[in-house]
């Protein structure tokens, strides 16, 4: 029941995306929202929500699903003028040794697939 619920949420994810950037690119080019490239934003979202979807959470996630998330938020207002690529880039390079540190937190478990189980 839980692998099946897992495989759903992955699955809808990809139609839920192409209606968001189809959304974002519509309104962008009928000059509804700012010109900005939604592939580009959204996919750094979806990347972010799917490594949680898919990698539960753990160290790894813990620090790589928000900084992505972050990341297409910080590039959104990149792209409409609110912040510069000098801020950009810095803010998220300290924003990841920050998520990186939190993930070194003994509550955070490490990925699955680093724990290695005991011979027999």
């Amino acid at each position: 029941m839980v692998n099946h619920m897992k495989q759903s949420k992955s699955t809808v994810l990809l139609p839920v995306l192409l209606i968001a950037i189809g959304s974002g690119w519509l309104l962008s080019n009928m000059g509804v929202t700012p010109d900005v490239d939604w592939v580009w934003t959204l996919l750094l979202t979806a990347l972010g929500i799917l490594t949680f979807v898919i990698g539960g959470f753990d160290k790894v996630t813990a620090t790589l699903g928000p900084l992505l998330i972050i990341a297409s938020g910080m590039s959104l207002l990149r792209q409409t003028g609110r912040i510069s690529v000098g801020f950009e880039v810095p803010v998220l390079m300290i924003l990841g040794g920050v998520l990186a540190l939190i993930a070194h937190l003994p509550f955070i478990p490490a990925p699955r697939w680093l724990i290695t189980k005991p011979t027999e």
